[in-house]
């Protein structure tokens, strides 16, 4: 029976691996190992944990590294602190391959400390092209990977153009889109009210906002007048929002502290703010607002699929593969807002299938089930 390993690193992490987690729990030939870790335990960020638990997951270790500090310097020790930690439960697990997911610090964690071990690592969404530090990181996990798996053409490419060798390439589409192209997006009554957060409550039948911005890891330091400028925008708009709290990544506290000042000053009537959704009711979230605003790669990914229109906003997700609902504007209040204008009166777009048409995760389970690995690596095009 094949052990098969996956880390599961953050809220977006599980939203875009939980259709492989399913595929493979319902496989009686494998054994599946659950790692939750990073951000993903901690309660201040949701604590995804507790909904891979009640979604019927059987977590197998959890993984405390995160240095607090949201900077630089934290960022590279919580890495150092991961692969430390993992080396360790990767020993007493003795999983057959690890799978690991996109480019987040945690992730290249992931992709050390298997590698080095010795244990085949497959890699989810590989060949992507963005901005900050994640397009460094995903690419440097490409050159650990023993099997890939991108989510669309042009990624497949890039990963053949960096020396892959095609027979470890699937493109199977990013699994996020299985939950995306499975899910009812009818909003309940209590939709915003299960959730608790902080505000006042809104009124899941009439327009709203959803703002999430995470801060750039290689423009530290800016993101508390990056964040200004988009509340600006929003307040200008006065629509109800839905606002999401940013990721664990370098500048993270700048970011929540824009955030946290202007609720408490202004206390906002018609803006609500959340740490979490699971990932079918976060479809649902995004499925149903006017206007997604924000630099998360979800409004690009997931929002493509559902035609939403989205305002995205700063470098985060520079040349990342997008489709027509995607304003891109700069850290300016009046662009922001003219987008998000310009967006609402749109209202809705054609849905977009080029990260995936809704089957990934029984493709990559099926793979990853049966595939054969070869640990030496080698640069494929000096054959």
């Amino acid at each position: 029976m094949r052990k098969i390993c996956i880390i599961v690193n953050s809220r977006a992490n599980y939203g875009r691996i939980k259709t492989v987690l399913q595929a493979l729990k319902n496989d009686s030939n494998v054994q599946l190992q659950i790692i939750v870790g990073a951000s993903a335990v901690l309660e201040r960020f949701g604590n995804v944990s507790k909904i891979i638990s009640n979604d019927g997951f059987k977590i197998d270790s959890m993984l405390y590294s995160v240095v607090e500090g949201e900077n630089p310097t934290t960022m590279a020790k919580s890495t150092g602190l991961a692969i430390i930690e993992l080396s360790t439960i990767f020993e007493n697990l003795k999983p057959d391959v690890v799978l690991t997911v996109a480019d987040r610090y945690e992730t290249l964690a992931t992709a050390i400390a298997s590698s080095y071990m010795n244990i085949p690592l497959a890699h989810t969404q590989g060949g992507e092209v963005t901005g900050s530090i994640d397009e460094s990181v995903r690419h440097a996990i490409t050159k650990l990977a023993h099997l890939h798996f991108p989510a669309t053409k042009l990624s497949e490419q890039n990963l053949l153009k960096l020396g892959e060798d095609p027979s470890t390439i699937y493109m199977t589409g990013c699994p996020a889109m299985d939950i995306v192209a499975s899910q009812d997006l009818t909003l309940e009554d209590d939709f915003f009210v299960k959730y608790k957060g902080v505000g006042p409550n809104l009124d899941p039948h009439k327009p709203y906002l959803v703002v999430l911005q995470h801060p750039v890891t290689t423009e530290y330091g800016q993101g508390f007048n990056q964040i200004k400028e988009t509340i600006k925008a929003v307040q200008e708009i006065n629509i109800q929002t839905v606002w999401l709290w940013p990721n664990i990544d370098a500048g993270s506290d700048e970011v929540s502290k824009g955030i946290r000042i202007f609720r408490e000053r202004e206390n906002p009537s018609n803006i609500h703010f959340y740490k979490n959704f699971s990932p079918e009711d976060y479809i649902k979230l995004i499925g149903n607002c006017i206007c997604q605003v924000g630099n998360s790669s979800s409004a690009l990914r997931e929002g493509s699929f559902l035609g939403v229109p989205v305002v995205n906003i700063g470098t985060r997700q520079n040349n990342r593969e997008c489709a027509e609902n995607v304003i891109h504007v700069d850290h300016n209040f009046q662009n922001i807002k003219n987008a998000i204008n310009y967006q609402i009166k749109h209202s809705k777009y054609e849905s977009s299938k080029i990260f995936g048409d809704g089957d990934s995760g029984k493709k990559i389970a099926k793979i990853l089930a049966k595939a054969e690995f070869k640990i030496q690596k080698k640069l494929h095009f000096l054959n």
